[in-house]
């Protein structure tokens, strides 16, 4: 038999004892939260029979129930849809924020070593220019103790040459100033043993003399 070709009141009434059951099992799932998955399908499903048989039958109550039982549904479902968008964006946008946050730290820590290399490059630089400084600084100041005892061992040199100078001057003034006294002395000296001999020579002929006298004398 044609379903079509029997009244619409009767297909109202038996659609009615049909969807007594599926009515108290609607009421059971509400006991569910109204964005659970099982509650919205079963809605979704029963609100879209509503719907059909409602405009196979000409009943606008049950078109419009299940017409608003789907639209609900759908609305529960799209903001679901939503919820899970916006939380996969807060996801997304905190996982960048994560990585901005590591991104930062990262720069933040090649910075500080960068500032320390350029701090201990610049303390190995002045480190370097220290010693540089001290080296030539002693460098110089032992060309200049070279030069200082260079220039004293020439003038000590030149003070004794200057000095064996004056002493050859004084010995030849010595020399020189001693030269008649020594001339004197030997005169003196050769008059005194010709005096000497000139009494030696008197004595002896005198004696001589006496001798001659007293053997004169004894004749």
């Amino acid at each position: 038999m044609d379903l079509i070709a029997l009244p619409k009141s009767v297909l109202r009434l038996q659609y009615r004892v049909v969807r007594f059951p599926l009515g108290v099992i609607e009421r059971q799932l509400r006991i569910l939260p109204p964005d659970a998955m099982p509650r919205l399908m079963y809605e979704r499903g029963l609100g879209m029979l509503d719907g059909i048989v409602g405009s196979v039958v000409g009943d606008e109550d049950i078109a419009t129930r299940g017409a608003l039982a789907n639209e609900r549904a759908q609305a529960v479902i799209r903001a679901e849809e939503l919820d899970r968008k916006a939380a996969d964006e807060r996801r997304a946008a905190d996982e960048e924020l994560r990585r901005a946050h590591e991104r930062a730290a990262d720069e933040r820590e090649d910075a500080r070593r960068k500032r320390e290399q350029e701090v201990e490059q610049a303390r190995s630089q002045r480190a370097a220019r220290e010693k540089q400084a001290g080296q030539e600084a002693a460098q110089k100041k032992a060309a200049q103790t070279a030069q200082a005892e260079r220039q004293a061992e020439k003038q000590r040199q030149s003070a004794e040459a200057t000095k064996r100078k004056q002493q050859a001057v004084v010995r030849e003034a010595e020399k020189q100033a001693s030269e008649p006294a020594k001339i004197a002395l030997e005169d003196a000296v050769a008059k005194k043993l010709e005096s000497k001999k000139a009494e030696e020579h008197a004595k002896k002929a005198g004696n001589l003399a006496d001798a001659e006298k007293s053997a004169r004398k004894s004749q």
